[in-house]
C-alpha cells in the first residue's frame, strides 16, 4: 500500500517512477550519469528500474503484400505523430497501449508491430503527453532532452512508467482501398460430406462453451468467427468446423420422425438434404463395361487401363462390368476387379447366368442409399448344355433414381440379324423385374417391355451385330484411317441400322463411336483374324442407354481398351453422367450391404503386389554389376 502511495504521489509531483529488477535500472543510471547538468536540474528523477522487454511473439508468415502494407502503414503512423495536435499518437502512450492491452493473434499482429515501432520512433511531441514533460513545461531545448530519453529507452519503458490520463491511437486507415478478396470459393463439383444441417447451425454456439473438440481447429474457427467463411463456402467446399461429421443433437435424435414415403422430411435417408450432401449437383459419374473373354483361363495383368482410363483425371462413383463367356474362376475375376479398384470401393452386388458375369462396384460411402438388390436372368438357347447366350438383369434403387443394368450376348453369325432381334425381344419380355423394391413411376412402365419400368436402363455386352460389308473393303477403309476416322464403317454396322428402323432397343441411344472395331483379333496382337476363316472385323460389343426422362443421361466417353489382348475381343467400356433424384425412405433398403469377404481379400492382394514391387526396386538398385577393362 506505501509503494502504491508513493507512485500516486509521485504521479501528481509529474516524478518518473519505475519499479522494475535493479539490474536494468543501473544501466539507466549510468546513461542519465552522461546527460547535461541543466537536464538534470530541471528533472527529478528517482532510482529507475525499467521492466525488460517482453519476449516476442511468434507471428504467423506474412505474405509479400502484407508485409508491404505493413511498412506503409509505419510510415503512415510516423508521419501523424509528427503532426498530431491532439496528442493522441505519442510514443507513451503507445507504450501504455500496448502494456495494457494484449497482442490480438492473427489480423491483427501489424497493429500491434506498429505499436512498437511507433515506441521507438517517436515524435517530439511525445514529452508533452509525459507528466515529465508537463512539470516543468520549459524551453525547447528541454523538451528535445526529454524526447531524447524516450526515444532512447522506449522499448524498455512500459505502461505502468507513466501516470495519468491514458491516451488513445488514432485510428489510421489505408489511404488506398484494399484489393477485394474473394470469399465465395465454392466449387460445386467437389463433393463433401461435411455439410452443416441448417437446423444446426447454432450448434457451434451452443457447444463452443460445452466441448472442446469443437474449436480444436484454430484456423477453421477464426476464418468462421472472423466472418470470412460463407455458408455456401463451408457446405461446399470447406472442412466442417467441428469434425469431419455433422453434429447431431441428442433431441433431434429423440424427435426426428422418419416419415414413410416423405421426400421432404428433415433427415429422410434418401431425401433432398441428404443427397445434396453428397451431390450438389445431383448428378452422379457411372462406368459401364463389357468384354467377351473367350473363355480364356489367363487373366490380364493389369486391369488399370480397362477400369481407370486416364481421361477423365476422376475416377467415377459406380463401376458395372458385364461379360460374356467368362472365364472359369469367376470368383478370381471378382477379386482382381477388386484388387484394381482399392479400397475406396466395395462389390455391392455380383450375379452370374452360366458365363454370363455381372458385377457392380460402389464408392464405400454410397451403399447405405442403396436399395435391395434384385436380379433375373434369360436364356435364349435352351437346348445348349451351357448357357452360353442369353441375358441377365441387375436392378437396385440409388436415392430416387431407379436403374437396370442388362448384359446380353446375342446369336452369333454375320447374317442371323433377325435371331439376335427375337433375342432382344424375349430378354424384355421375360426378365421379370422388379420384385419387391416398388416402381419409381408406374404410370410411365409396361409389363411387355422391363426397360419401360426403370428410370435409367444400360444395356451392355456382346450384340454380336457385324458389318455387312467383305473383309477387303474393311481393311482398305481402317488402312486409310488409322486414328479415329471410322464413320466409313459405320455406315454398314447391323445394329446402327436396325436401331434407325425402329425394330430393336426401342428408345435407346449409343454415344458416338471413335474407336476401332473390337472384333475378331489375333490372341495376343493387334492384328484383326489372319485365320483361314478371315472374319470381318465389327463392332460386336456394344453399350446402349435410355432414360424416362430427356437429358438425364450424358455420355461422356465411348471407347475400347485395346492394350489388353487375352482375347479375340476389346473390351468396350463407357463413361456416363446420370442425374439422380431425391427418394423416399418407404423402399427396402440395402442398409450398407456389400461383400465383406472380397473387399479384404482384394485390399490384402493390392497391399502384398505393392510390397512385392517395393522390393523389386530395392533389389534393382543394390544390384550392381562392375566391368574391370
Amino acid at each position: 500500500s506505501s509503494s502504491k502511495a508513493a507512485k500516486k504521489e509521485a504521479a501528481g509531483n509529474g516524478v518518473l517512477t519505475f519499479e522494475d529488477p535493479p539490474s536494468v535500472g543501473i544501466s539507466l543510471n549510468e546513461t542519465l550519469k552522461l546527460l547535461p547538468d541543466e537536464l538534470k536540474a530541471n528533472t527529478k528523477i528517482k532510482s529507475v528500474t525499467p521492466r525488460p522487454p517482453r519476449k516476442p511473439r511468434l507471428e504467423r508468415a506474412a505474405s509479400l503484400d502484407e508485409k508491404s502494407w505493413r511498412r506503409w502503414r509505419r510510415f503512415r503512423t510516423s508521419q501523424e505523430s509528427l503532426t498530431d495536435p491532439n496528442e493522441t499518437s505519442s510514443s507513451n502512450g503507445s507504450l501504455q497501449e500496448a502494456s495494457l492491452s494484449p497482442p490480438v493473434r492473427g489480423r491483427a499482429s501489424p497493429c500491434h508491430q506498429c505499436c512498437q515501432q511507433n515506441s521507438l520512433h517517436s515524435s517530439p511531441d511525445a514529452s508533452e503527453a509525459s507528466p515529465m514533460g508537463k512539470s516543468r513545461g520549459g524551453t525547447s531545448d528541454l523538451g528535445k532532452r526529454a524526447s531524447e530519453i524516450s526515444s532512447a529507452f522506449g522499448g524498455l519503458l512500459r505502461g505502468k512508467a507513466f501516470a495519468g490520463g491514458k491516451p488513445r491511437l488514432s485510428q489510421i486507415m489505408p489511404a488506398r482501398p484494399l484489393p477485394p478478396m474473394e470469399l465465395n470459393v465454392a466449387s460445386h463439383t467437389l463433393r463433401t460430406a461435411n455439410r452443416i444441417d441448417s437446423d444446426c447451425m447454432d450448434y457451434r454456439h451452443y457447444s463452443q462453451h460445452k466441448f472442446g473438440r469443437v474449436s480444436s481447429s484454430l484456423s477453421d474457427s477464426r476464418l468462421h468467427g472472423n466472418g470470412m467463411v460463407y455458408d455456401n463456402c463451408s457446405t461446399d467446399s470447406m472442412k466442417s468446423t467441428f469434425s469431419l461429421l455433422t453434429p447431431i443433437r441428442s433431441k433431434d435424435v429423440r424427435s426426428r420422425s422418419y416419415l414413410e414415403g416423405s421426400l421432404l422430411a428433415n433427415g429422410a435417408l434418401l431425401g433432398a438434404e441428404e443427397l445434396s450432401r453428397y451431390f450438389p449437383d445431383r448428378n452422379i459419374g457411372i462406368f459401364v463395361a463389357t468384354w467377351n473373354m473367350q473363355g480364356q483361363k489367363e487373366l490380364p495383368v493389369n486391369l488399370d487401363d480397362f477400369l481407370l482410363p486416364t481421361d477423365p483425371d476422376y475416377a467415377q462413383d459406380m463401376y458395372v462390368i458385364g461379360v460374356q463367356e467368362g472365364c472359369p474362376d469367376r470368383r478370381e475375376w471378382e477379386i482382381r476387379l477388386q484388387e484394381t479398384l482399392g479400397p475406396h470401393y466395395v462389390m455391392l452386388y455380383s450375379a452370374a447366368h452360366g458365363v454370363l458375369y455381372m458385377s457392380i462396384f460402389i464408392r464405400r460411402d454410397l451403399i447405405w442409399f442403396c436399395s435391395e438388390v434384385e436380379y433375373a436372368t434369360v436364356t435364349t438357347r435352351i437346348v445348349s448344355q451351357i448357357k452360353t447366350k442369353g441375358a441377365l438383369g441387375i436392378c437396385f434403387t440409388f436415392f430416387g433414381t431407379s436403374f437396370l443394368f442388362i448384359t446380353s450376348h446375342f446369336t452369333s453369325g454375320d447374317s442371323k440379324v433377325n435371331e439376335r432381334k427375337l433375342d432382344y425381344n424375349k430378354t424384355i419380355q421375360a426378365l421379370t423385374l422388379p420384385k419387391n423394391v416398388p416402381d419409381t413411376n408406374p404410370y410411365r412402365s409396361s409389363s411387355n417391355d422391363v426397360t419401360t419400368r426403370f428410370d435409367e436402363v444400360f444395356w451392355f455386352g456382346d450384340f454380336n451385330f457385324r458389318l455387312n460389308k467383305d473383309r477387303e473393303t474393311v481393311d482398305s477403309i481402317l488402312n486409310q484411317n488409322p486414328e479415329t476416322d471410322v464413320s466409313k464403317l459405320l455406315a454398314y454396322d447391323q445394329l446402327t441400322s436396325e436401331m434407325s428402323r425402329g425394330s430393336i432397343f426401342k428408345g435407346f441411344q449409343e454415344a458416338d463411336i471413335n474407336f476401332r472395331p473390337s472384333y475378331k483379333f489375333d490372341i495376343g496382337k493387334d492384328s484383326y483374324d489372319t485365320t483361314s476363316k478371315q472374319r470381318t472385323p465389327s463392332y460386336t460389343d456394344r453399350v446402349v442407354y435410355r432414360s424416362r426422362y430427356r437429358d438425364d443421361i450424358h455420355a461422356v466417353k465411348y471407347s475400347s481398351c485395346p492394350v489388353i489382348k487375352t482375347s479375340d475381343h476389346r473390351p468396350v467400356f463407357a463413361l456416363f453422367r446420370v442425374k439422380v433424384r431425391p427418394g423416399r425412405d418407404n423402399i427396402p433398403l440395402a442398409a450398407g450391404q456389400f461383400d465383406r469377404e472380397l473387399y479384404l481379400i482384394g485390399i490384402k492382394r493390392r497391399i502384398t503386389r505393392e510390397l512385392q514391387k517395393r522390393q523389386e526396386q530395392k533389389d534393382q538398385k543394390s544390384s550392381s554389376v562392375c566391368s574391370i577393362s
